[in-house]
């Protein structure tokens, strides 16, 4: 029985994929006929995660100044500061998860520009073009490849963050009250520091994506 429901549960996943590719598929045809091709979507979705990227660095801010209020805080109604910071820990849970869906976007449209821009290199019958077509994919790659690195190394800098913050919010929850915030002062230098690195590393990966954007659109 037990391997019954393993060969069940991998072949629904097996179908899922598939389905989900053929969706892709449809999509980037239906795209086409409308005059967007791979390339040209491409450079939206990059865009798009640039924008996502800055609405984390914003986001991880307010997170940061909402702890700070915590810590400091000296008097007045305290679950109220509580389930502000509890808020915007949410928020920033949501603001990383809506990143990591549009960096994943970009990687499949991208490895899609790509399979599509191999299968065409032999379809070319003058040598030069096709050696042209084959510098220019190359370069591309090389570009995407450094894009895309610095997108996901700039993601795993959310994960410290979050996990600090979620031990914060738990914490206060149970322990509404002075000593609690006088224990949570201690762990200000971290998270300052590990929202600082978030940052760092956001806004390298945005002049990584301005970067590309450039030379895309030069190339076209």
């Amino acid at each position: 029985m037990t391997l019954f429901i393993h060969v069940r549960s991998l072949f629904l996943l097996l179908l899922t994929l598939g389905l989900l590719s053929g969706c892709q598929t449809a999509y980037y045809a239906s795209m086409e006929k409308l005059g967007y091709h791979k390339r040209d979507i491409l450079i939206n979705r990059v865009e798009d995660t640039q924008k996502a990227q800055q609405e984390t660095q914003q986001q991880f801010k307010d997170a940061l100044e909402q702890f700070k209020a915590v810590v400091q805080f000296d008097g007045g109604n305290l679950q109220e500061t509580y389930d502000k910071l509890n808020t915007e820990y949410e928020d920033s849970k949501t603001t990383a998860e809506n990143l990591r869906s549009h960096i994943e976007k970009v990687e499949d449209v991208a490895e899609a520009l790509f399979d599509e821009w191999e299968e065409e290199l032999a379809l070319y019958s003058n040598a030069t073009l096709k050696r042209d077509s084959t510098r220019k994919l190359q370069e591309t790659k090389r570009q995407y490849k450094k894009l895309i690195a610095s997108m996901w190394r700039a993601e795993k800098t959310i994960a410290p963050v979050l996990t600090t913050l979620h031990d914060q919010v738990l914490y206060l929850k149970h322990n509404l009250n002075a000593r609690a915030i006088a224990a949570l002062r201690g762990e200000l230098k971290t998270v300052q520091k590990d929202v600082d690195r978030l940052l760092k590393s956001m806004q390298q990966a945005i002049r990584e994506s301005q970067v590309f954007i450039q030379q895309m659109r030069r190339s076209q």
